[in-house]
């Protein structure tokens, strides 16, 4: 449930809570030097209403994504009603996306890796030597027929 509960908070991560994060640090840099009785309770109340706020996001989340599974259940939607319980019961699954570049070194940038399999692929497919298509023979494993002559096409019904 802890990996669950780190991804619903990456994926509702805003400026809010970033301005919670910094009053939580502030008020821990002054509970450090200032080791205080209202030192110590600012932090637990800041603590707390950062805790608040992160489950508030996270029942809202929660409420967003189970009124989804309703509307795709009553509109017939299976696919995507099917998806989103897998997802809904699977959680956080990190994936990682590094590839190689042609120097053997590790890319794990988006578009790094997408120019890099373009590259790839099109090294595959573009041949080599050969600069118009039309002017190259093609053989097939169909043996050569002759035109018929144009008795053959009178004859024909």
């Amino acid at each position: 449930m802890a990996v669950f509960n780190f991804f619903v908070s990456v994926m509702l991560f805003d400026e809010e809570c970033l301005g919670f994060l910094d009053q939580g640090k502030q008020a821990k840099m002054q509970w450090a030097q200032d080791p205080s009785q209202s030192s110590v309770d600012n932090l637990n109340n800041v603590k707390h209403e950062a805790s608040r706020h992160f489950r508030n996001k996270k029942k809202a989340y929660l409420k967003a994504k189970i009124e989804e599974l309703e509307t795709n259940s009553k509109i017939k939607n299976i696919r995507d009603l099917c998806r989103g319980i897998i997802d809904f019961k699977k959680g956080y699954q990190p994936r990682t996306t590094i590839a190689k570049d042609e120097k053997g070194s590790l890319v794990a940038y988006s578009h790094s890796i997408l120019a890099r399999w373009r590259n790839h692929f099109s090294q595959l497919f573009t041949v080599h030597g050969v600069n118009d298509v039309r002017q190259t023979d093609i053989h097939t494993a169909e043996p050569l027929v002759p035109e018929p002559s144009t008795f053959e096409v009178e004859l024909a019904p």
